[in-house]
């Protein structure tokens, strides 16, 4: 749940997530939202680059130690409809920028899932589950720094992160250009 100050907030206390910390660098709405969706669905791959270069420097203001930059993956549905992954295209820029490793395979979709919006809360918990498989080779005993477009209920987070670990990540910090709130019409409880 977003808030003003650091902490846990009280669904992280009830129900720890996976991911060390969780930062998302602007509120989804406004101009940002129209952005991420001419970035995602029309196409404009340059606004990758420009969103990276306020974005390192939110990350690197965080602190964290980082050996890895992950994007969250797309399924191969989406990719062949696309035929871009548009996290990639802003996470391959931050990682140059911060000099951290960019690493997009370090995390592989396991199966196809289902579109998040519209899915309730419990529902994007459900499609998540298990959808993401990550390499040892690439991950173990790193920290990994992973990278999606918008935090909703942070299920798809969750997930990667948990892949990630499993597979040996030392930690793994949670990053998305923007989060969504329950205000925006979105189903996230």
């Amino acid at each position: 749940m977003p808030q003003e100050k650091a902490g846990l907030c009280p669904n992280c206390r009830s129900h720890r997530p996976p991911y060390r910390e969780l930062r998302s660098w602007v509120v989804f709405e406004g101009s940002i939202r129209s952005v991420l969706h001419r970035l995602k669905y029309r196409r404009n791959i340059a606004l990758g680059q420009a969103i990276a270069r306020p974005l390192t420097g939110y990350a690197l203001a965080t602190g964290w130690q980082v050996d890895l930059v992950v994007p969250i993956p797309l399924g191969e549905r989406r990719w062949r409809e696309r035929g871009y992954n548009q996290v990639a295209l802003v996470a391959q820029p931050l990682a140059s920028m911060a000099k951290w490793k960019f690493a997009p395979e370090a995390l592989r979709r396991a199966r196809e899932t289902r579109s998040q919006v519209g899915l309730t809360a419990v529902e994007r918990q459900e499609n998540m589950s298990d959808a993401f498989k990550a390499r040892r080779d690439r991950v173990e005993g790193r920290s990994i720094l992973l990278v999606d477009d918008v935090a909703t209920t942070g299920s798809t987070l969750a997930s990667g992160a948990s892949a990630l670990l499993v597979a040996g990540a030392s930690c793994v910090y949670a990053l998305t250009i923007a989060r969504a709130l329950p205000r925006h019409g979105l189903h996230v409880v």
